[in-house]
């Protein structure tokens, strides 16, 4: 079977819907009181194209959340699923979750708006997966022991928080030190080459600079 091309008009709303979501996570994850209508901007739609998707700011961040926690669990249910090397499914667990950057959205958006049942039984189904995560590469003896699923969750945001250059600079950098990070977890430790070259004082003095550094 074959899916049927979306018309024009509706192919038109689902690229302003991806144009409006890619916009929010920017604005919001840089400034969560920003107003709704900094999102129209950035997205390069009216307001009113927006509002017929989201009536309301806090839509809008429910929506972001909710994407967010589906791809966690995505990410999660795979390492989960993995019959694979335990470390290498570990590991790719939490590659993914890096590359996810779901957890800048945790940073900046926890607490600024009200979760829906719907959101509540997807933060428990992806602790839940987390959790067996964890367990099963503690069992299989190649994670520290001594290592919780709230310890790697705060990992997760350190990561997040590093932003140096643009978004490919970021993401090389992010990798650099979950690498480390990863060589401290895994049992035995491990001396893994580190990706990317370390920032220069150059790239960290760009960082107090106005627009130094790209969301």
């Amino acid at each position: 079977m074959t899916t049927a091309p979306m018309s024009g008009r509706k192919a038109q709303a689902a690229r302003n819907d991806e144009l409006i979501l890619a916009a929010a996570r920017a604005v919001f994850t840089a400034d969560p009181a920003a107003p709704i209508s900094a999102v129209a901007e950035r997205a390069g739609v009216g307001i009113s194209a927006l509002y017929r998707r989201y009536p309301s700011k806090e839509a809008l961040l429910r929506k972001l959340c909710g994407d967010g926690l589906k791809l966690y669990i995505e990410v999660a249910r795979r390492a989960v699923d993995d019959e694979g090397d335990p470390w290498e499914a570990f590991a790719a667990y939490l590659r993914g979750i890096v590359d996810a950057d779901t957890s800048s959205l945790t940073i900046r958006l926890a607490g600024t708006f009200e979760p829906t049942e719907e959101l509540f039984r997807d933060s428990a189904l992806a602790s839940e997966l987390a959790v067996r995560a964890h367990r099963r590469a503690v069992e299989a003896g190649v994670l520290r022991p001594d290592v919780t699923p709230a310890d790697l969750a705060l990992v997760f945001e350190q990561l997040a928080s590093i932003k140096l250059g643009d978004a490919a600079r970021t993401a090389e950098l992010r990798h650099r030190y979950l690498t480390l990070v990863m060589d401290g977890l895994r049992v035995p430790p491990a001396r893994t080459p580190l990706p990317g070259p370390a920032p220069d004082d150059g790239e960290l003095e760009r960082r107090w600079v106005p627009g130094g550094v790209t969301p």
